[in-house]
């Protein structure tokens, strides 16, 4: 028997509210339960208030006399879906109401329909009016956590808003070109030759942009390798390294495999060696690399315990595409905003920069790193690159020019732009000297 989506929805964001899952891992059990035709709506109900939710939970706060119990975020995120139907879509507000209240059942928690019923009504007819209330509340009326809302007040005083607003939009359906085979240019007159509306990516020498998004699968050559789905940001990557034939790349933290791919499609002579730290996430590493003929060595590894898994020869090149907030993709996932709290930042700092250390002895003497993260936090940007130059004496930092993104003290990062990138930062670093040697104990000089 199939799921109501909005009770599939619920159970998703009910273990995001819980901690226990991100919307990428709970959804995807959910959308098996509800019949096809459902899928697009339960995907929608569960994103879409994912994406509200700091405003939908101010506003759940003053409908409600006392917050829902811990053990109750099914029913809080059943509330919060009720919600955002009634909203931010069409659907009529007698089923909106009608079918939300009826999934409380399915919970097991019977005795909370009438509650879930005089709320939602009340929402019905007063929300519009609370809401206008919260607007002046910059973190109900931008929709970002409140930590959140002010990191980025903080950091970019004069973008924030813009910011926020970039994180709120639809993002666009980027693709790469895949240059083997055969020019962007090509492959746009042949998506005009179909049909597809589609423009160049100012930035990115081999993006697309949709300009309604599809199912990529129906795309001209699609099946056959010759263009991928990637953000405009990501794609700078390639050619920020200034590839040559026959070089040792070492791309770090590589999951799910989109920079890996177009690393050697831009320069398919490359030798890749492509880390990540679980062999589950290296499946989609596999199936990008397959799908586009092409071939590098995949590691399930800490990138950080090099021992383990370097062969002693260094690199020309490598990319750290380090971990991080993923807050310049808040609009592609959404549940970072529940998911993500203040006292992770510092956190990911650190680890951003043990990944540097570990990874610089490696690289040889005239090659170059690439520093690159999906953050609009300059506590995992700009400060974590100084950080690591200001220790390291060999390292010296490369300039960055070009028309995208804001130059920084060091590196350069790039904001979420409506219909246009991704928020990304890079930094590009040289090793002119390898680190000294300890001396000997005993030896004089």
């Amino acid at each position: 028997m199939s799921v109501n989506p909005r009770l599939a929805a619920a159970r998703a964001l009910g273990a995001v509210l819980a901690g226990k899952a991100s919307l990428g891992s709970a959804l995807p059990a959910q959308l098996d339960k509800v019949e096809a035709r459902d899928r697009g709506l339960t995907q929608e109900l569960a994103f879409g208030t994912a994406r509200w939710q700091p405003r939908l939970a101010l506003l759940a706060d003053k409908l409600l006399q006392k917050p829902f119990k811990a053990g109750d975020k099914d029913l809080e995120a059943l509330l919060l879906i009720g919600l955002y139907q009634l909203l931010y879509t069409r659907i009529p507000a007698h089923a909106a109401i009608g079918e939300t209240v009826g999934c409380v059942d399915k919970l097991k928690k019977s005795s909370a329909k009438g509650l879930l019923n005089a709320v939602l009504r009340r929402a019905q007819r007063e929300g519009e009016a609370l809401l206008a209330e919260l607007e002046r509340d910059p973190a109900a009326r931008t929709a970002h956590p409140r930590w959140l809302q002010k990191a980025l007040k903080a950091h970019w005083p004069a973008d924030w808003e813009a910011i926020c607003a970039a994180n709120n939009s639809h993002p666009p359906l980027t693709l790469r070109v895949n240059r083997r085979h055969g020019s962007r240019d090509a492959y746009l007159a042949e998506l005009a030759a179909a049909g597809i509306d589609a423009r160049a990516c100012p930035f990115s020498r081999d993006g697309v942009q949709l300009a309604t998004p599809c199912d990529v699968t129906t795309l001209p050559g699609f099946a056959a390798g010759r263009v991928s789905v990637q953000d405009e940001a990501a794609q700078l990557a390639a050619d920020l390294l200034e590839l040559q034939p026959n070089l040792r790349v070492l791309d770090a933290c590589c999951a799910p495999g989109g920079k890996t791919c177009h690393l050697l499609e831009a320069e398919p002579t490359l030798s890749v060696t492509a880390v990540d730290l679980e062999e589950s996430r290296l499946v989609r590493v596999r199936e990008n690399l397959a799908r586009l003929q092409l071939d590098a060595r995949l590691v399930a590894a800490d990138a950080r315990a090099v021992g383990q898994w370097w062969d002693g020869q260094p690199f020309q090149r490598i990319l750290l595409d380090a971990p991080c907030s993923a807050t310049g993709v808040i609009r592609r996932h959404p549940d970072i905003k529940l998911t993500r709290q203040a006292d992770d930042i510092l956190a990911l700092a650190a680890l951003q920069g043990e990944l540097l250390d570990a990874l610089w002895p490696t690289l040889e003497v005239g090659g170059v790193l690439l520093y690159a993260t999906c953050s609009s936090l300059p506590t995992e940007n700009t400060e974590v690159i100084g950080a690591f130059l200001a220790r390291t004496p060999g390292a010296r930092e490369l300039d960055i020019p070009g028309p995208f993104g804001v130059k920084q003290p060091h590196g350069r990062q790039l904001l979420a732009q409506i219909d246009g990138h991704d928020g990304f930062y890079y930094a590009k670093l040289i090793k002119i000297a390898a680190a000294p040697q300890p001396r000997a104990q005993g030896v004089v000089g």
